[in-house]
């Protein structure tokens, strides 16, 4: 798990190129940000969904994934960080903060994607949604909660979905899925690492936080994590930003961004209007089972609301839907192979929007672009040693995971199931560096090419730095017009005497280049398209900050002007 090439020594080589530049500044101008299109694999491929048999070994009918299958995609209970699999990193390397993100578990369907007329009804009367509040101080308050109920003399009947359950609402199976989530993370960070506190107090550690949507799902999910991670007898604040601004879900307008993803799933896109044309018949034999009338938009712009309808029924064990005469079930119904192949597609969407279509970034970046400068700033503070907080736990949606998938351009895309989990795990790398020259000359009637020379007044920067070219490799000075050969030139030109390097660093910018990240999806270190990041285990944190900032911009400063446009 060794550092990618040259970055870390380029990091801590000279914090001046020059002309007193930063190094992180100049990383920040050079990083790469353009889009690269991921691997092109069985989920992307538009030629192999419509013909391909089943749904790629994907599960679509349980919460639950025998142990030697586990980080097969489930969509019921997706992978998640989880001490059996869990690797640890090498001991060179203390870990320093756990920033993560995941989407709710598995719930009952929006009422939005049900069938004009549902062939059963779905009761929730198994779980317990609290609502309740009270004052901070003073009197109490019981904890009631909200129990749907049907009356039997209201002569009003809804459409769609019937019974006591709320659509959505995370359903019991749902909160047991959350509360193993939050057990798992505790038995891999606080057992296994020792990194975060022991149970036993009567409240959220200080050192921890858990941050929510306005979306009452999420809320309902994270009282079961923070149960099984804590045992905590005393109300836990949560943090939530304002309705209509909110980072995470997001929620903040960007119309630029809305466009590009608008313009994605059009007729314009001519990846997009061949997938309608090869996906027609599925969605003519669907509306005739449903009962979904072809002109509703919603249903087919995308398979969003079959593919939602569908794998809630079958995540929770209940039949597929057969079509309606005279409101009894016929035997024609929705068939497993059918269903397959609205999961296919939806995947393949999915794709589409968030990874091969080359606006996706722009149109992620923009939408989700707060809170990546949100994460960007809780890394930093980490890192500046002005934040005490080791822990951050975000609940979102697959709104929210998609568009950080997109961002952080990983390889191979997929629709993110319930409970699908992206964590940055930040390190500090143990000191043992070599030792910096105290004095440096040039050597006596020295002609090599000294491209260097812009640098000859750092003298013991530049003889830190070629020390450091005799046992890394480093990412070479733009002076050098990136050539190893020209700076080993340069170097030979100077004298270096032995003595010892400094104890710890001396600026944020030294202090960053001992700090490294580890980016997991689903347990495992994720793979980017973007050759500014690749492989994200253990790449230098000014690597994946400088590449953040290069889209969005330090603490957002991007974001409103490309939201506008500009």
């Amino acid at each position: 798990m060794a550092p990618s090439l040259g970055s870390s020594v380029a990091v801590a080589f000279g914090y001046f190129l020059g002309c007193g530049i930063p190094l992180r500044s100049v990383w920040a101008a050079e990083v790469d940000t353009k889009w690269y299109a991921p691997t092109k694999n069985q989920v992307n491929d538009l030629e192999t969904v419509p013909t391909a048999t089943g749904v790629y070994g994907f599960i679509f009918n349980s919460s639950q994934t025998p142990d030697n299958d586990y980080g097969v995609y489930n969509w019921c209970n997706m992978p998640h960080v989880r001490r059996t699999e869990y690797v640890r990193p090498s001991a060179e390397y203390e870990l320093k903060y756990v920033e993560l993100i995941h989407r709710h578990h598995k719930r009952t369907p929006y009422s939005s994607n049900a069938f004009p007329e549902e062939s059963y009804h779905w009761n929730c009367d198994d779980s317990m949604l609290h609502y309740y509040g009270q004052p901070v101080s003073g009197l109490g308050a019981d904890r009631v909660y909200q129990q749907g109920y049907i009356s039997s003399v209201n002569p009003f009947v809804p459409s769609g979905w019937i019974g006591t359950c709320k659509f959505p609402q995370i359903t019991a199976e749902g909160l047991v899925d959350s509360w193993q989530h939050g057990a798992d993370l505790y038995a891999v960070y606080h057992d296994l690492l020792g990194f975060l506190p022991p149970k036993g107090s009567s409240s959220l550690p200080p050192s921890v936080k858990y941050r929510v949507t306005n979306n009452l799902i999420t809320s309902q999910v994270v009282g079961m994590v923070i149960n099984a991670m804590w045992h905590i007898t005393e109300p836990v604040p949560i943090l939530m930003q304002a309705l209509g601004i909110d980072s995470l879900e997001p929620q903040y307008q960007c119309k630029a961004s809305n466009d590009l993803f608008s313009t994605i799933q059009s007729k314009s896109n001519p990846k997009w209007r061949q997938h309608l044309d090869l996906s027609a018949n599925l969605f003519r034999t669907l509306d005739d089972i449903s009962g979904v009338p072809p002109s509703d938009g919603g249903f087919h712009e995308s398979f969003d609301h079959y593919y939602d309808n569908l794998s809630a029924r079958q995540c929770h064990a209940k039949p597929l839907p057969c079509k309606l005469v005279n409101g009894r079930n016929s035997t024609d119904c929705v068939s497993q192979e059918l269903a397959d192949a609205v999961y296919r597609w939806g995947n393949w969407e999915y794709s589409q929007i968030y990874r091969d279509n080359y606006s996706s970034l722009d149109a992620s970046s923009g939408s989700i672009g707060v809170w990546i400068a949100e994460l960007a700033a809780n890394i930093r503070d980490v890192i500046a040693g002005k934040s005490s907080t080791i822990y951050y736990h975000n609940v979102a949606h697959d709104g929210s995971v998609s568009r950080l998938l997109s961002v952080l351009q990983i390889d191979e895309m997929v629709w993110p199931g319930m409970g699908s989990e992206v964590v940055f795990e930040i390190y500090q790398k143990k000191q043992q560096s070599p030792p910096t020259p105290i004095a440096t000359a040039v050597a006596p009637q020295c002609n090599h090419d000294n491209c260097l020379r812009y640098m000859i007044r750092q003298s013991a920067t530049v003889s830190s730095y070629c020390y450091q070219l005799e046992t890394a490799a480093l990412s070479w000075p733009s002076q050098c017009g990136g050539s190893e050969s020209r700076v080993a030139s340069a170097c030979s030109c100077l004298d270096r005497p032995s003595s010892t390097f400094p104890s710890s660093p001396t600026s944020t910018g030294e202090l960053s280049a001992n700090f490294y990240v580890r980016v997991l999806f689903g347990g495992q270190i994720m793979r980017s398209s973007t050759p500014a990041l690749g492989s994200m285990d253990m790449i230098p944190i000014e690597q994946l900050l400088s590449y953040f900032e290069g889209l969005i911009g330090r603490n957002a400063s991007k974001i409103k002007a490309k939201c506008s446009g500009n």
